[in-house]
């Protein structure tokens, strides 16, 4: 019989994972989110950060001022007081191009999601997306809630040097790249969003996990007129 959530694992000596689930549901994700805000409100002594997931929140602490008990303790005491439902996050609308060039896998989806290229466009822009997490590279931003209907696995391997800007899925996953990498997702178009800005010191990441994300398609005249 599987245990009940949520879970407490100890990581090292100066973490404790917590939890909720086994899988990418926007329940599981809520209550990672709750903890999160719970934390960041209501800080235990020795509380250094916390790292949200799919399904876990990473607590991180000080082990000179706590320990993992303690830290257990503290997170189960919030969870208890924690609200029934955590807040929306902000609406963000990120833009792209689908043009055949810019989307070199957006013809094998359609054939392995028995679809034509425009109707799974169509599905890609009527997903209803939220950053889950954080993660593999700077500013990879984890959205689920790409429709059932176009959603397929991973390739078999990886695909060097993906332009930044590309816009992937993969299962129920979607990412907007940031910059040029190796993946194993499917390449559907192209973006000019911003999403990493390593100038802005303040604030380098155009999401917060938790916050829902639009697409809106442009045309090629408006991809390549937007400012780099």
């Amino acid at each position: 019989m599987t245990d009940a959530f949520p879970r407490y694992r100890p990581v090292a000596e100066r973490a404790v994972l917590v939890e909720f689930g086994e899988a990418i549901d926007k329940a599981i994700h809520d209550r990672v989110l709750l903890l999160d805000a719970a934390l960041a409100s209501a800080p235990f002594e020795g509380f250094v950060e916390a790292v949200p997931a799919y399904a876990s929140l990473l607590v991180c602490f000080n082990p000179i001022a706590t320990d993992h008990r303690t830290v257990r303790e503290e997170v189960a005491a919030l969870l208890a007081r924690a609200p029934a439902r955590c807040q929306p996050g902000v609406l963000r609308e990120v833009d792209v191009c689908y043009d055949a060039d810019l989307a070199p896998d957006l013809e094998r989806v359609a054939e392995a999601s028995g679809l034509t290229p425009e109707q799974v466009v169509e599905a890609h822009l009527s997903g209803e997306y939220r950053v889950f997490m954080y993660g593999f590279a700077p500013g990879y931003a984890y959205l689920a809630g790409v429709p059932e209907v176009i959603q397929v696995p991973r390739k078999q391997a990886a695909v060097r040097d993906i332009p930044a800007g590309s816009v992937l899925i993969a299962g129920p996953q979607c990412l907007v790249t940031t910059l040029k990498m190796p993946t194993g997702w499917w390449m559907i178009g192209r973006s000019p969003t911003r999403i990493l800005d390593v100038e802005a010191r303040d604030r380098p990441f155009l999401f917060d996990v938790g916050d829902r994300v639009q697409f809106r398609r442009i045309s090629r005249a408006a991809l390549e007129g937007a400012p780099l």
